[in-house]
C-alpha cells in the first residue's frame, strides 16, 4: 500500500482592527462584544459573547453559561446557534460573531471557538444548505473573518460514510 502525505488549507482574512470592516459587520461585533455582559462565568471568569444574524435580518443572542458541574455549561457560540434554531428552525444563518474578555489580561487576539461549537457550526452549515459568514474577535486589536464556519473545522464527524 503506498503511503501519501495530505494537507489541510484554512483560509481567513484578518483585519487589523474593528474599524476596517464594514459598519454593518462591525455592529455585529459590537454585539457580541454587548454580550460579554451577559455571560455567567463566576468559575473562569472567562466572558464570551456571540451574535448570529439569521437570513431574516433578525440577531440572536448568546453569552457563555457556567455551571458547578463544568460540563453542563455552554459556550455562547452553543447558546446562540442553539437559541436561533429553536425560535427561527427555518431561518438560515448569515453571520456569526463571537467576542471574549479575559479576567487576568486584555485580548488582543481573536478568541476560536472549541471543537464541540465548531461541529455545531458545521451541523447548521449542513442543515441550511448554505455556509455562514464567521468573525473572530477579542477585546481589541485584530478581527479574523471566515467565508465559512466550516473552514474550522475541515474533518467534520458526519454519518456520510463514502465507501
Amino acid at each position: 500500500m503506498a503511503k501519501s502525505k495530505k494537507s489541510i488549507h484554512c483560509e481567513f482574512e484578518v483585519f487589523d482592527s474593528i474599524e476596517e470592516l464594514s459598519a454593518h459587520d462591525r455592529s455585529l461585533i459590537e454585539r457580541a462584544i454587548h454580550n460579554t455582559k451577559a455571560s455567567h462565568s463566576p468559575y473562569s471568569n472567562f466572558r464570551v459573547g456571540a451574535a448570529i444574524e439569521l437570513e431574516s435580518g433578525k440577531i440572536v443572542d448568546g453569552a457563555n453559561q457556567e455551571n458547578k458541574a463544568f460540563p453542563s455549561g455552554l459556550c455562547a457560540e452553543r447558546v446562540a446557534m442553539f437559541g436561533a434554531a429553536a425560535q427561527n428552525p427555518n431561518d438560515p444563518f448569515v453571520k456569526l460573531a463571537i467576542s471574549a474578555k479575559s479576567p487576568t489580561e486584555k485580548l488582543d487576539e481573536p478568541v476560536s471557538p472549541c471543537g464541540d461549537c465548531r461541529q455545531v457550526m458545521a451541523e447548521y452549515t449542513s442543515k441550511f444548505g448554505k455556509p455562514f459568514e464567521l468573525f473572530l474577535y477579542g477585546e481589541t486589536g485584530k478581527v479574523f473573518r471566515f467565508q465559512s464556519a466550516t473552514d474550522l473545522l475541515p474533518l467534520i464527524f458526519s454519518f456520510d460514510f463514502h465507501h
